[in-house]
């Protein structure tokens, strides 16, 4: 019988299955850096459809590149209903879609990404941004006056399901992380109602310097093993 509070281990078989069709995902990473890729290539590989996905980027792609990396393969695939992002310019298909309208594609600047997932992990109503403010961005959006400025009102975000993307874990699911490889993750830890940490290694209670620790394992629902998964006989 598993111990309170220890973490299911999951294979990326099993993880992806919590991610379900016209569910929302909110995934780590910059790019290159710090990205689940082996939790995305489980969901490409499950065919899951009408994702509605909540990511900074859409991973490079473009006519010259035979194999597409990371989320570019949900693209390519066919798997999103919708994208709420920061970057897309590297990616031509995912602009080929919201140009062709086949793709419903929300851009948000990338401070503001960020700071909208910070308050939906923190259970917040959302913030006031001068950001946009005299630009098309801010059409549609709420506008409220304050101390004689004008702000837009930034809703929070969260997702259904959230993956994040570490150095190390404790079965606590307490997480560290490398490097810039840190980015967004340690935020969207905080703003999934299942969070899955796609982790390099899986160490014992009390093998973490707690100094170092920056994810708490209070927010860490299950971990995967980047690549094979020797741990899937002890989950």
């Amino acid at each position: 019988m598993a111990k309170p509070f220890i973490k299911p281990i999951l294979s990326p078989e099993e993880a992806a299955r919590k991610v379900k069709s016209e569910k929302s995902l909110m995934l780590g990473g910059f790019n290159y850096g710090g990205a689940p890729y082996t939790m995305i290539d489980a969901i490409n590989e499950a065919g899951t459809k009408d994702i509605d996905m909540i990511c900074v980027g859409t991973s490079y792609y473009n006519d010259k590149v035979t194999e597409p990396v990371g989320i570019a393969k949900l693209v390519l695939a066919g798997q999103l209903r919708s994208l709420i992002a920061s970057h897309i310019g590297l990616n031509k298909r995912t602009q080929e879609l919201y140009t062709n309208g086949e793709l419903p594609i929300e851009l948000i600047p990338m401070g503001t990404y960020v700071e909208r997932i910070r308050a939906g992990g923190a259970g917040l109503g959302g913030f006031l941004s001068p950001i946009g403010i005299g630009t098309d961005y801010e059409k549609g959006k709420q506008i409220i006056e304050a101390g004689g400025k004008r702000y837009i009102l930034e809703p929070p975000l969260r997702a259904d399901v959230a993956i994040v993307s570490a150095y190390k874990a404790d079965r606590f699911g307490n997480l560290i992380y490398r490097g810039t490889s840190r980015n967004f993750n340690p935020t969207i830890a905080t703003a999934g109602d299942y969070v899955i940490a796609e982790v390099d290694e899986i160490v014992e209670i009390g093998e973490l310097d707690p100094e170092t620790i920056i994810t708490p394992g209070i927010f860490i629902d299950a971990l995967v093993v980047k690549g094979a998964n020797p741990y899937a006989s002890k989950a």
